[in-house]
């Protein structure tokens, strides 16, 4: 195994134990803080394709697909607090940012729907 490979195999362990470490520090207020919007009255949004949803989704809920958030602002406006979830907390971080480039300011990423209804069961 040559130096060059040994060195990317110690960075990519690095990367990945600091990963784990931001994200065990970061995700009990993460999920204490969506709680307590969700608990407030959350607009609760998956933003995942009509037939993901139809597979499983938070009660509750309202699916507004990624492609459709531009074209649906005016279903976001006057809510106080809005969440946003999909599969990976991919697609609901680019609708968070169409949000926010809109003027909306009251936007979480909730991360996978199954996190957020996670946190609606406890």
């Amino acid at each position: 195994m040559s130096k060059q490979s040994i060195k990317i195999i110690v960075v990519i362990i690095t990367v990945s134990i600091m990963f784990g470490i931001f994200k065990n520090i970061f995700s009990n207020s993460d999920t204490t803080q969506i709680k307590d919007i969700i608990s407030k009255g959350a607009f609760l949004v998956d933003v995942r394709t009509p037939a993901e949803f139809a597979e499983g989704h938070v009660n509750g809920s309202i699916n507004i697909p990624l492609d459709q958030v531009q074209n649906q602002l005016a279903k976001f406006k006057g809510k106080e607090n809005i969440v946003v979830f999909c599969r990976s907390g991919n697609r609901s971080s680019q609708a968070k940012s169409i949000l926010e480039q809109n003027g909306f300011t009251n936007v979480t990423n909730g991360g996978t729907w199954q996190e957020v209804n996670q946190i609606i069961n406890q």
